[in-house]
């Protein structure tokens, strides 16, 4: 899966964008400045409302193939109109007002609360005031709704249906702490744009939205199922190295993300995520030991579904009291 990390900050009237810490593009107007947010997010018309001709444009990105996830501020206050062709937005002001207007009235949203615009619903931001920094989250519609049904185990494909404005002092709260997390980490994102994660790391944070954004079931579940549990372990570990997500596990359970976890918690005593970590560990500890010519950390790490060598590392330590260093010069 190509992953692509973009940057651009202005600079007096010239933009530089940076990928891999190379320029590769620049941009003079709000033309240019349109076109940059366009290439990441959608088509759109923006009208720039302070009268000012100098491009003031923040923007970093990381697009994981299905998800995209960005920060962005205009610097001044504009209006975008756009129909959000083929993919959801989910905008989270980190500071200032965003006004938006659509089928479903005028929302305004600040720090706390995020502004939902559904795929291929024409929509207009009012005003997206200068002070105003989002934090952008982008799902492709198929992905999104596919795997919503998976997540929740819904019986039949349905069109999702979302609010137009979200409360992120809730429930919700986990998630949007999970996307500022990765946002965080945008520039200099190495190990974000590892094509080995990036299936896990999209679907950590769809996952999570599903879950935020869909209340559980007020009907009577039904009793736990040992046989869910075998399913999904046997699966974990006939393929550990498997960029596995909850929405896969959930699939292979037959049954919703939630219903799975605590089916987990009831039979395992842990996590389905844990579960797997645990044996990753097993595997890779027994590789190490092993030993062998050739064998590095790095290959073992990666090889057994590990993000990066560094987590890798801290998560074996933690379970076996050495590094993985050591346990491979004591193989």
């Amino acid at each position: 899966m190509p992953i692509a990390r973009s940057r651009y900050a202005s600079r007096g009237n010239v933009a530089e964008r940076e990928s891999g810490g190379e320029k590769v593009a620049e941009f003079e107007d709000w033309e240019d400045a349109s076109r940059v947010v366009a290439d990441v997010y959608f088509p759109h018309e923006l009208t720039v409302l302070s009268g000012t001709d100098r491009p003031e444009l923040q923007l970093s990105s990381v697009d994981f193939g299905p998800v995209t996830i960005g920060r962005i501020t205009w610097g001044v206050d504009v209006a975008i109109e756009c129909e959000y062709p083929g993919s959801y937005e989910i905008n989270i002001p980190l500071a200032g007002v965003l006004e938006s207007r659509g089928d479903g009235g005028a929302v305004v949203s600040g720090p706390g609360q995020a502004s939902v615009f559904s795929a291929d619903t024409p929509n207009r931001i009012t005003r997206w005031d200068a002070t105003c920094s989002v934090l952008g989250v982008k799902f492709d519609r198929d992905h999104l709704e596919r795997e919503a049904d998976r997540i929740l185990g819904a019986p039949l494909r349905s069109r999702l249906v979302l609010p137009n404005q979200i409360d992120l002092t809730g429930a919700a709260g986990d998630w949007r702490r999970l996307v500022a997390s990765l946002s965080d980490q945008l520039e200099g994102a190495d190990t974000l744009t590892n094509p080995l994660v990036s299936q896990q790391i999209a679907g950590a944070v769809t996952t999570a939205f599903v879950l935020a954004v869909s209340p559980p079931s007020e009907e009577a579940a039904p009793a736990p199922r040992p046989g869910m549990v075998r399913r999904v372990l046997d699966a974990l570990h006939d393929d550990p190295s498997r960029p596995w997500t909850a929405a896969d596990m959930a699939e292979i359970a037959g049954t919703s993300v939630r219903r799975m976890q605590e089916t987990f918690a009831d039979y395992v005593g842990s996590s389905p995520s844990a579960t797997l970590l645990d044996i990753r560990l097993d595997r890779a500890h027994a590789e190490l030991a092993a030993g062998g010519s050739g064998v590095t950390v790095t290959d073992v790490a990666f090889r057994w579904g590990f993000s990066s060598p560094a987590r890798f590392a801290a998560a074996f330590k933690k379970r076996y009291g050495m590094t993985p260093s050591q346990a491979l010069r004591d193989s």
